[in-house]
């Protein structure tokens, strides 16, 4: 009996000090993530959702019924797009995806190749739209913007940080919709966003990451 109860106690302060570890341990991660000196959050303007194609976009036509045609098209240099079945190519830079389905659809019409057809186009790859990263990044220079692309993913896309990267104070330079020569720059803590402490930044095409050497 007396040793039941040894047992007893001595679970009983196991479970104590294990308390109290949990405890000091839960401190410790809280002070630590107040501790944590974020910059103030980014005040940036909504990225604008541009659609329209420019020379190397890489753009899906379907033609309703008609299955041998080719699906896969490049805008070429001069902005144009190069379609079976029409002796000269359609201008598309500058358009946006239904407008270009409208004017392949009408060519066609024109061309006496189709009656009524039906045209379906979209996007697979913007290759004309770019965001810039510099700096302190292992693969700093122009990379493709993908529709939806965020602060991190395009770091990620870059190789990541150099060791002496300032990642609590990245810079992302942003040029404002319908306002000529006018940009905004913000500073976005990149730690508290794989802190899970902040969002991630949505990105714009045209944006410009900055990256600089952290202070010691």
């Amino acid at each position: 009996m007396r040793g039941v109860l040894l047992a007893t106690q001595a679970r009983c302060r196991l479970a104590a000090v294990l308390r109290r570890l949990v405890a000091v341990l839960t401190l410790t991660l809280a002070i630590a993530a107040c501790g944590r000196n974020y910059p103030p959050p980014p005040n940036l303007p909504d990225p604008v959702v541009n659609l329209q194609v420019g020379p190397g976009d890489v753009l899906e036509v379907v033609v309703l019924g008609e299955e041998k045609l080719p699906k896969d098209y490049e805008v070429q240099p001069d902005g144009s797009l190069d379609f079976p079945y029409l002796a000269k190519g359609i201008t598309v830079a500058g358009l946006e995806p239904r407008a270009i389905a409208n004017a392949i659809r009408d060519q066609l019409v024109e061309a006496k190749f189709l009656v009524s057809p039906q045209v379906q186009v979209k996007v697979k790859a913007f290759n004309s739209k770019k965001i810039q990263i510099i700096g302190q990044i292992a693969k700093p220079g122009p990379l493709p913007y993908q529709d939806g692309m965020t602060l991190v993913q395009a770091i990620s896309a870059a190789g990541w940080f150099t060791p002496l990267a300032d990642t609590n104070h990245v810079q992302l330079i942003r040029i404002v919709h319908g306002e000529t020569n006018k940009s905004v720059n913000a500073i976005i803590s990149v730690d508290a966003i794989t802190d899970n402490a902040r969002a991630d930044v949505k990105l714009q095409q045209g944006d410009t990451i900055k990256v600089d050497q952290r202070l010691f």
